[in-house]
């Protein structure tokens, strides 16, 4: 951080002003976020601010003071959040994979037993049809997590982390565990569109922190096989994809009927087909 001295000369303001543009640039060049560059661009124009100014050269020292203070926190401040933590990530895996498999065997315990006891062929026939629905969803849940899990252990291979990438996967991981409880919703009130809404929400949501998850690790270049740029664009446009599926489901459940929620059987169908078709053109 700049000290200013009580009497300054036009050569030490100037070698001022140079330090702070040459540390923008080191930042610059350290960061890939659109939005750190905009940062970045407001301290370029308090700079230029400054040199505009016919002050005396011990104000625009202080001024110029002021600026470095400012950007050595913000400097210091992205250090601190982005910079890699201590943390082995195959205990990340390891817990991604528990809640996953947690999570596939909750599903079925969505599916309740009658709380009398049936007595007859007859009813007991009965009941298993009014488990249609729900095993039938169950299904579906069962495969749209599956297929979650392929996603993340053949797209999601880190070598490092941070605190801002950590959160994103236990958002991700939130989303996946809420999966058995909007599929209890389904079966047992499928009769209400929001039910349908929410699962439809649920599987978007998913989606979405998955997709922010894997650009993040990409541009902080966390992915340790370092793909190529047709290999990132052949996951996000997957996602994109799937990201509409879930859109139109959702506005067919409403509008036509609720049986079009097996279309979230094309999940997987989707994403191996363009996976076998990329991996032919490479």
């Amino acid at each position: 951080m700049i000290k200013i001295k009580r009497d300054v000369n036009p050569e030490e303001v100037e070698e001022l002003k140079r330090s702070i543009y040459e540390k923008i640039e080191v930042i610059k060049e350290n960061t890939g976020s659109e939005k750190d560059i905009k940062k970045l661009e407001k301290f370029d124009s308090m700079l230029s601010f400054t040199e505009s100014k016919s002050w005396d050269d011990a104000r625009k020292a202080r001024r110029y003071a002021k600026i470095d203070k400012g950007l050595s926190y913000y400097q210091r401040f992205k250090m601190a959040f982005e910079g890699d933590v201590d943390i082995d990530p195959g205990r990340l895996m390891g817990l991604t994979d528990g809640i996953f498999g947690m999570v596939m065997t909750l599903l079925v315990f969505g599916i309740a037993l009658p709380e009398l006891q049936i007595a007859s062929y007859s009813d007991f026939v009965a009941f298993i049809s009014t488990l249609t629905p729900t095993i039938g969803v169950t299904i579906v849940s069962f495969v749209l997590i599956s297929s979650f899990w392929i996603y993340h252990h053949e797209f999601i291979k880190i070598n490092t982390l941070n605190i801002p990438y950590l959160w994103l996967n236990i958002i991700f991981l939130i989303c996946i565990s809420f999966i058995p409880f909007s599929t209890s919703l389904i079966g047992n009130y499928s009769h209400f569109f929001l039910s349908e809404a929410l699962f439809g929400l649920n599987i978007f949501l998913a989606l979405v922190a998955f997709f922010l998850m894997y650009h993040y690790a990409d541009r902080r270049n966390f992915l340790e096989d370092n793909p190529s740029k047709e290999e990132k664009n052949h996951v996000v446009h997957t996602l994109l994809i799937l990201m509409g599926l879930t859109v139109i489901v959702n506005l067919l459940d409403f509008n036509v009927s609720g049986n079009f929620i097996y279309l979230f059987l094309l999940v997987p169908v989707i994403s191996t087909f363009r996976d076998i078709w990329f991996k032919m053109k490479s």
